[in-house]
């Protein structure tokens, strides 16, 4: 890490902090290449997690092999076996399972977690390390490179937690095993793991190599293997895309990804609001939820109070709640742009933490600037 862009521990901290009840200002690997950012965090298993299982030929499984070596063209028999070699894991249907109902959300706990001073040190480094690529994707997709930059650090700090699980593993425990109790996605996976098998065709990779979350996201920008093959692309010219090693890939699909889920050039992602006292109407603002649907004059008849800024914006707006734990929640108006960061994790808290990763990390590269810090 260059010593140039270190700031001391002290200003670090106190910038982490200091957005946290205040306004601003406007959680998916491949470890086949050599190159630092790739590290891996190993498994968390529990006592409580039996052992893994391979699946064998079980039916179900062999259909699904079948179906896509048809439609792909593919060897049936070979393919049957990689799959006959993946695991059921029981701690991937634990961690796949939702919080326990009732657990309070706490949107300064949770930026916290993100917005802290080893990850901003590393967010710097990052930066200058990749300043070329960063600008290079702002100027084609509009995206800011604070915002990239942001992202990044909060899916994987930096490539330093990018999963440890086989995702081949993964993919095929959730589309074959997917756990009761919550809403079966296990069609959704399936999906997954064919897109995750063209990709390693595609790739030449070996389908037990390539390592990534408990989801079965994959890379510095933690892509599920369907978002890689329809979004990932080739930013630093070598003819082939790695998310795992290859930084500007990671830049340059993050800002396609966002681009082409609705990111407007030159737009606000949230503004200040006061929402109006009356419950009944609070609600009513508050049922779309992230999904940008009122006019600033509709939120006015409401009896919301949108900021000066807010008042020149053309376009839909959400109003964003984000709980406290037990303080009295903060409340945004969200725009079309901050609903695109939604599109990469349908939450408004990791929309918020990304934000606000990428604003602390400018402002801190402000500040070296100023200071003149080499």
């Amino acid at each position: 890490m260059s010593s140039r862009f270190l700031l001391p521990l002290p200003l670090l901290l106190g910038l982490a902090l200091a957005s946290v009840d205040r306004p601003a200002s406007a959680a998916q690997t491949v470890p086949v290449s050599s190159g630092k950012h790739k590290k891996a965090k190993k498994p968390v298993a529990s006592p409580r997690d039996k052992a893994p299982q391979p699946f064998g030929e079980r039916a179900e499984l062999m259909a699904f092999a079948d179906a896509l070596a048809a439609e792909q063209g593919w060897d049936a028999q070979l393919l049957r076996g990689q799959l006959a070699q993946a695991q059921s894991m029981p701690v991937v249907q634990r961690l796949i399972m939702p919080p326990p109902a009732g657990t309070a959300k706490d949107w300064a706990a949770y930026r916290a977690r993100f917005v802290e001073p080893r990850r901003l040190q590393a967010g710097l480094a990052f930066w200058a390390d990749n300043e070329a690529a960063l600008a290079r994707a702002e100027q084609r997709y509009g995206v800011p490179a604070e915002l990239i930059a942001g992202l990044i650090g909060v899916e994987t700090f930096y490539g330093q937690i990018t999963g440890g699980f086989r995702v081949i593993d993964a993919l095929a425990t959730l589309a074959f095993d997917f756990p009761s109790g919550r809403s079966d996605r296990s069609a959704f996976f399936r999906t997954e793991l064919a897109e995750f098998l063209k990709l390693t065709r595609r790739e030449g990779l070996d389908p037990f190599a390539v390592k990534g979350s408990y989801a079965g996201a994959i890379g510095l920008p933690q892509f599920m293997p369907g978002s890689w093959n329809r979004y990932a692309v080739d930013f630093d010219g070598d003819s082939h895309v790695d998310l795992a090693g290859s930084p500007a890939d990671a830049i340059g699909s993050v800002a396609h990804y966002l681009a082409e889920h609705g990111w407007q050039r030159g737009m606000p992602t949230h503004y200040s609001v006061a929402l109006p006292a009356d419950t009944a109407a609070r609600a009513r603002l508050l049922a779309p939820d992230i999904k940008p649907t009122f006019s600033i004059a509709e939120l006015q008849a409401a009896g919301a109070q949108p900021s000066e800024a807010a008042l020149q914006h053309a376009g839909p707006l959400a109003v964003v709640e984000l709980q406290m734990g037990k303080a009295a929640p903060v409340y945004w108006l969200g725009t079309e742009n901050f609903y695109a960061l939604t599109r990469y994790n349908w939450s408004s808290y990791y929309a918020m933490a990304v934000i606000d990763m990428g604003q602390t990390l400018a402002a801190l590269r402000r500040a070296n600037a100023i200071s003149g810090t080499r």
